[in-house]
């Protein structure tokens, strides 16, 4: 079977090489951040059980994420706000995030592999990898460490706001809610672009 572009460009770049998996968490839901993580591995101190986040239980991924904290080379996060979101899209936002991730690293990368099919606006050498929180070790990394901080943000959003349960749902367009939205109106958090938000606002 041939190599994949990243298996044949990881082939190429010497072992000390600064590889980053970029992933981001939160474009579904209807309030919160957007959330991306930025993940250089060590290759001489490996952390089995990397996978795509949401295969993982809460447990493990909170396990992992502690672990490549303590033992990656370097993590950082960046995120995109409601507000920003709703200027420019949830795909420019996402992106927006992951050009953060990576800034907030402070390395400079040999090659950044992310997930999905397009690229931040930067100057590393990219490639975008199709379901790459399944396929790269990096990319699922980072999908862990950021599924993990997003989750922790919204259960943080959830003492300020507990009418419309941020802990259980994570923002996510559940019936529960968005019955809550009806009841009590859109608050700072909610995303007020995406349709169900703007549905409420007019009274639909």
């Amino acid at each position: 079977m041939p190599l994949s572009d990243w298996e044949a460009a990881l082939g190429d770049l010497p072992e000390e090489a600064c590889i980053v998996g970029v992933d981001e968490v939160g474009r579904g839901p209807l309030a919160g951040d957007v959330v991306a993580a930025a993940v250089v591995l060590n290759s001489a101190d490996p952390i089995d059980g990397l996978a795509d986040s949401k295969k993982l239980t809460a447990r493990r991924r909170e396990a992992l994420s502690e672990q490549l904290h303590l033992r990656a080379h370097g993590v950082a996060l960046g995120l995109a706000t409601p507000e920003e979101i709703d200027d420019l899209n949830i795909l420019q936002a996402s992106l927006l995030a992951m050009w953060r991730a990576v800034d907030a690293l402070g390395m400079t990368p040999d090659l950044v592999l992310v997930d999905g099919r397009q690229l931040p606006r930067w100057n590393h050498p990219s490639i975008a990898v199709i379901k790459g929180d399944s396929r790269v070790p990096q990319i699922a990394a980072a999908s862990i460490v950021a599924k993990v901080a997003r989750d922790r943000y919204m259960c943080e959003q959830h003492l300020r706001w507990p009418m419309y349960g941020f802990d259980a749902h994570k923002g996510y367009p559940t019936a529960a809610h968005l019955a809550a939205l009806r009841e009590h109106g859109v608050s700072p958090l909610h995303r007020r672009s995406f349709a169900p938000v703007r549905a409420v606002m007019k009274g639909v």
